[in-house]
């Protein structure tokens, strides 16, 4: 476990190396990501490389026991390549170049792209393989689709369909191109999406998403083989960006060593509470894209501001909680962007640890405490993971298809996905966020929701699960099409409807309109979306409570083997979740701690013989939390009282035995 910082030492003079390498090594800093945007001074001209002033950083660093992960520079084409090779550029819809004026300016499958960002990633791979200093590599920065409509994109997008399906005739069939005589009779004719209007063949549409995410794998496989071959004692990972993302995060990852993500939690007052849930949710996710540890390869160090004006700055103990946030939910490593704030360029004004003025403040101090902490608990959380037994499941074709096809005003995939592990994390329990296509056995509550996208195959698996004692929760909008993109004709929830007993007799899309269910004797909002259900073999335990369909069956639950499915019809209000998710939890056997104050979080890492629940008051106002014992403070080494009062953005972590968990 360390900490790390974000440095571009191409733009400081070399006076400042050192002096910003011994302060580093005095706060506790052990690690610099460096290069990633560094391709202009990294290869000034074509085929003339200078390695010097990197090597020179490097050792200077290394001076100070500060390691050294590289980035490969190819998120920022040079001027020169740009120049000289003009396909390099994404074309949109209507083939008009992107134009360099940020950066991710190229196009995955252009062919001049892939040719020198191999030469470049080749050479430094070739130069830095021995020295000692450097640990590992970050490929690109930040991969995100262009959706591009180049030549080389409608080139590789038919060979892309030529190995999935084999014929023009099996294109037609599974897209189901009849509709609006939109049959294919030559390869020639399919196109990426071209002119802009998102009113095309849904089927079409998420292969063609598909297709860019394996257009950005193949791209990152590339240098992935390179720096492998030449390097392989050095690790090698990507800082994706947080969620929610069209890019299919799984297939990116699969490859690479571990996932490392860019965090920036909102310092906004109006987001004191909301961000933290988001946060979570975003780290939850993060892990389990390869059910893993991770790196954070950026975080927050002062106000942000370049895409948007300015955030307010982190009020004082937010770096700090936030970064323990990370760590206790699954981060082995942290590297905070940046060290100093720019003096020019497009992000001058995204706040590093120290300002322009080139003092260090109070943001500073904080962090340079953070370090001291994190290096005295270091070698108790030493292979420590977080442990769940609930799982939320997510998937980006899910994402995308809703995308295309928006259900009804207000519904949102990923938002409804917020609300359901914002209550969990209101409960206290452990939750882990996988892809829908890993295996779930051991998980005894499964919350798949929206399963719009629904094959046998994925149905059969959580029949199975449910079979072996997990209770399964489905949400409105399951099992409407198949992989394809194809709606079933069948009743809904489709290739579930047996598994949970019910099937779908009528839907209403509310929308933003607000009606009522009732559960429990007591009554919850809900909007979106009104399935009326018709029990087959499941008992009713939720009924409507207005309109048209009011006393009709709103939410059932189904007995299968030695578990069971529920069926929410609607999308209730978040309470409506916190009480229902706290029963389900208990009756599954589910660890909770319950009563945890809005915006209190915990979380819990452990290995084969102890386990740390960690306290979190990700708020700026104090809050009191009930312990059902007396526990001790590892930061304080004391017992802490029963009843807690934690200030603004405190932290506690104690050692549970295992009995308490």
């Amino acid at each position: 476990m360390r900490m790390g910082v974000d440095y571009y030492p191409e733009h400081w003079d070399r006076s400042m190396w050192e002096k910003d390498a011994k302060l580093m090594q005095d706060t506790g800093v052990s690690l610099i990501r460096v290069a990633e945007f560094a391709w202009s001074r990294l290869e000034p001209t074509e085929g003339c490389y200078d390695f010097t002033w990197l090597d020179d950083a490097i050792d200077t660093f290394a001076k100070h026991a500060i390691q050294v992960v590289i980035g490969t520079p190819t998120c920022t084409p040079p001027n020169w390549l740009v120049h000289e090779y003009p396909d390099v550029l994404p074309r949109d819809a209507q083939l008009h170049p992107h134009y360099p004026g940020v950066r991710g300016h190229r196009c995955y499958n252009s062919l001049s792209m892939r040719h020198y960002s191999t030469l470049i990633v080749e050479k430094l791979a070739l130069h830095y393989a021995a020295n000692p200093a450097v640990v590992g590599w970050q490929i690109d920065n930040e991969f995100g689709l262009h959706e591009c409509n180049c030549d080389h994109c409608n080139s590789r997008f038919r060979d892309w369909l030529q190995n999935k399906y084999g014929s023009i005739e099996a294109v037609n069939s599974e897209w189901g191109t009849v509709v609006w005589s939109g049959e294919y009779s030559n390869w020639s004719q399919i196109t990426t999406p071209l002119g802009g209007t998102k009113h095309k063949n849904p089927s079409y549409l998420l292969d063609y998403k598909r297709f860019e995410t394996d257009s950005v794998v193949e791209f990152q496989q590339l240098q992935l083989n390179i720096l492998k071959k030449h390097c392989p004692n050095h690790f090698v990972t990507h800082n994706i960006w947080s969620y929610p993302m069209s890019l299919d995060y799984y297939k990116l990852c699969e490859n690479l060593d571990f996932v490392s993500l860019d965090y920036y939690p909102s310092t906004s007052p109006e987001k004191d509470v909301s961000s933290g849930y988001s946060g979570a949710l975003t780290l939850d996710l993060t892990r389990g894209i390869k059910r893993q540890n991770f790196w954070i390869m950026e975080t927050i160090s002062g106000p942000p501001g370049c895409w948007m004006p300015m955030w307010r700055t982190p009020h004082p103990g937010f770096i700090r909680a936030f970064a323990w946030q990370c760590i206790a939910r699954g981060a082995d490593t942290l590297v905070h962007f940046r060290w100093r704030s720019a003096p020019s360029g497009a992000e001058q004004f995204w706040h590093g640890l120290i300002d322009h003025s080139n003092v260090p403040g109070r943001r500073f101090e904080e962090y340079r405490g953070l370090c001291q902490e994190v290096q005295k608990l270091a070698p108790l959380l030493e292979r420590t993971k977080v442990q769940s037994e609930a799982v939320i499941l997510h998937s980006h074709d899910q994402f995308n298809a809703f995308q295309m096809q928006p259900q009804v005003e207000g519904m949102d995939y990923f938002d409804n996905i917020k609300t359901i592990h914002r209550a969990f994390t209101k409960l206290g329990i452990m939750t882990d966020v996988l892809s829908e296509n890993e295996d779930l056995s051991g998980y005894k509550l499964i919350v798949a929701p929206s399963l719009f996208l629904l094959d046998p195959e994925l149905a059969s698996r959580l029949e199975e699960c449910v079979k072996n004692g997990a209770t399964l929760v489905l949400m409105p909008r399951t099992g409407v099409k198949n992989q394809n993109n194809i709606c079933w004709i069948r009743p809904l929830p489709g290739p579930l409807s047996d598994a949970a007993g019910v099937t779908v007799a009528e839907y209403d899309p509310i929308g933003r309109d607000v009606h009522t269910i009732r559960w429990q004797n007591k009554s919850y909002s809900c909007s979106q979306w009104c399935d009326i259900l018709s029990p087959q073999s499941a008992e009713p335990v939720a009924w409507y409570e207005d309109d048209f369909f009011a006393g009709q069956t709103a939410a059932t639950v189904h007995a299968l083997g030695e578990g069971k499915v529920y069926y929410l019809g609607t999308i209730p209000e978040e309470a409506f979740y916190v009480d229902f998710f706290k029963e389900a939890a208990e009756e599954s056997g589910l660890h909770l701690f319950p009563g945890l104050p809005e915006g209190v979080q915990i979380s819990l890492r452990a290995n084969e013989s102890t386990r740390y629940l960690f306290l979190m008051n990700l708020t700026r106002k104090p809050q009191t939390v009930q312990l059902d014992g007396i526990y001790r403070s590892i930061f304080n080494d004391c017992d802490m009282d029963q009843v807690l009062t934690m200030e603004p953005y405190a932290i506690e972590i104690v050692e549970l035995p295992q009995k308490n968990v």
